[in-house]
């Protein structure tokens, strides 16, 4: 080895002198002196494999620090984080669809943190069923004979299809064979549940005549399917619920629907037509509805199935639903979730009470944002501040057609900063932001912020500007 190499090399500090520096035990404390430890010693190798390849050719001990600080730092903040949503979209998948309310998230924290009655008949004094305790909710708000829940949507179509047509054929339209995020694909799901798919129809349109002909002695459910954000225009025409329920029962069949979303009040009143609620699916005789719990429902992630009596029970008896049971915290936030819409409170629930906000009151939450956004950026440095129109979303692939007129923030930053690195930047906050970019432009869409967060968001950028514009001049 190079002896100038060498001595760099000795000149590191050593383990122990970095353990004790004061700044560093924060973080064993933190972390566990163990954890720590290796972090730091990943940082010193990256560190010696740099001197060894002649990149560094004198100890920064400054910079050294830092990269530790860094890595610790990093390490000890939790992955899974809170976010301000600032975009618009009420039920937004990569944010965590929908918010659970507050008496609800406590209801979670009771049961999750004590024993409870998850499988055990409290009147019998014996073992008793999970599913009890949401079933009798499920079936008074949809009119549902039978009901029962599975970790997601996904699952829910997978056991329905393998319990009930998994020995036979289950027909579709062609203009349902949608493909869902990265991967839920119907012809997919429905291979895998040992059902032999029967496309029926067109793309863009199916007829009664096109399921008489390609119902046989195998044929074992008819499947429609929700098109969530795919949809068609134009020449276009489908089978209707009651049509397709009496030819289907007229030949001994299970009609079944995939609602994907789904959800138990009327929206049509703000502007949200067009979609089925699931209730309406039961009254026009479908056999079995499935739906997710944590879109429009308001609720957790869960897998909805509700429908005729027998066909529940055989769901309930096919082996493949063990692994797809919910936990004892999902089944807290949804029968809490499910007694809120027994009450009709609905404006509890946050993914509804977002629909359902008037813009009287978003303008006046639009125009606090912005006063309290002037009064940090000034437009002496070069920021521009207005309230504006905007557009919100469902999100969640439910009313795709649809939008909410609303009222956002728009902050144009100086030009030596730009509305991408001021997006980066809020999006490093201590409670990061994520809000929209339009061309010269950052705007916060106020319909999916909470209460309170205007004032947060605010704090925090006031914190870090001072050295967000000595940056922005730097560059």
């Amino acid at each position: 080895m190079h002896e100038d190499v060498s001595k760099i090399l000795r000149t590191i500090p050593s383990m122990d002198k970095l353990l004790a520096l004061e700044w560093v035990e924060g973080f064993c404390t933190l972390l566990g002196r163990k954890t720590t430890k290796l972090i730091i010693e990943g940082v010193l190798e990256n560190y010696r494999n740099d001197v060894l390849r002649g990149n560094v050719r004198d100890v920064n001990l400054k910079f050294l620090y830092d990269e530790i600080r860094k890595a610790l730092d990093k390490a000890s903040r939790h992955n899974l984080t809170p976010v301000v949503n600032a975009t618009g979209v009420i039920v937004h998948t990569n944010l965590g669809r929908s918010c659970l309310a507050d008496d609800v998230a406590s209801d979670v924290r009771l049961i999750s943190s004590r024993y409870s009655n998850l499988e055990y008949d409290l009147e019998r004094g014996k073992r008793g069923h999970r599913y009890d305790h949401v079933e009798w909710i499920l079936c008074q708000l949809t009119g549902a004979e039978a009901a029962l829940v599975v970790n997601n949507n996904a699952a829910a179509v997978l056991l329905c299809l393998t319990a009930l047509a998994g020995d036979g054929e289950a027909i579709i339209s062609r203009g349902e064979l949608i493909e869902i995020g990265e991967s839920f694909r119907i012809p997919d799901i429905m291979s895998f549940s040992g059902a032999k798919m029967i496309e029926v129809g067109t793309t863009n349109r199916t007829h009664l005549y096109d399921y008489e002909r390609a119902i046989n002695e195998n044929t074992r459910i008819v499947l429609k399917v929700h098109p969530s954000n795919y949809r068609i225009v134009g020449f276009h025409s489908e089978v209707g619920r009651r049509e397709l329920t009496e030819l289907a029962h007229s030949r001994g069949l299970v009609v079944m629907e995939d609602l994907g979303s789904g959800f138990l009040v009327d929206l049509s009143a703000y502007g949200l037509k067009g979609e089925p609620a699931i209730g309406q699916c039961i009254e026009e005789g479908v056999d079995i509805v499935t739906f997710s719990g944590d879109k429009l429902l308001g609720g957790p992630q869960i897998g909805g199935i509700v429908g005729k009596k027998d066909l529940i029970s055989k769901l309930k008896k096919h082996p493949l639903l063990r692994a797809l049971r919910v936990d004892k915290m999902t089944l807290a936030a949804l029968e809490s979730t499910l007694r809120i819409y027994l009450r009709e409170d609905y404006a509890k629930i946050p993914t509804l009470a977002m629909i359902m906000t008037d813009l009287e009151r978003l303008k006046a939450k639009a125009e606090h944002l912005a006063n309290l956004f002037r009064g940090i950026l000034s437009k002496d440095d070069g920021w521009e501040v207005e309230v504006i129109e905007v557009k919100d979303l469902v999100g969640g692939g439910a009313f795709p057609d649809d939008e909410l007129s609303g009222f956002g923030v728009a902050i144009t930053p100086p030009d030596t900063i730009g509305p991408s690195k001021f997006a980066a930047l809020l999006r490093q906050l201590d409670t990061p932001v994520v809000a929209n970019v339009d061309q010269e432009r950052i705007i916060f869409h106020v319909r999916t912020m909470g209460d309170g967060e205007d004032v947060l968001v605010s704090s925090e950028i006031d914190g870090c500007l001072k050295e967000l514009l000595l940056w922005g001049n730097s560059q």
